[in-house]
């Protein structure tokens, strides 16, 4: 509390932009969606979940500046992005999954012979 108040005494504001812990790993991933023009699975359910990491904290600015532009790049409003991401998640998608994980060769599955 003494902390708090020595710093209102010397101009420092209470609402600092902070850094968020993973903020340099998400920017990759938000650099990958600004140069996305045809949204897949995987960059429908990364931009709604960055929207709801980033929303409510207080601060990366920039990154949340660049979220909404891919929003208008795309031609989605917040309510359409999250209603795709519930449908996508509602189908069984998982992140990181493509479509052909859930079909293998089943070479890895054969019953063998040697014990």
């Amino acid at each position: 509390m003494r902390q708090a108040a020595g710093n209102r005494d010397r101009g420092v504001s209470e609402s600092v932009d902070q850094n968020h812990p993973l903020e340099a790993i998400d920017r990759d991933t938000v650099d990958h969606l600004l140069a996305c023009e045809r949204p897949g699975d995987q960059e429908i359910t990364d931009l709604a979940r960055l929207f709801m990491r980033y929303e409510p904290f207080p601060g990366a600015a920039s990154l949340r500046n660049d979220l909404d532009r891919v929003l208008t790049f795309w031609g989605l409003s917040r309510e359409e992005l999250n209603s795709k991401a519930r449908a996508l998640w509602s189908a069984g998608f998982r992140p990181g999954q493509s479509e052909a994980d859930g079909v293998g060769s089943g070479f890895d599955a054969q019953q063998s012979d040697s014990p």
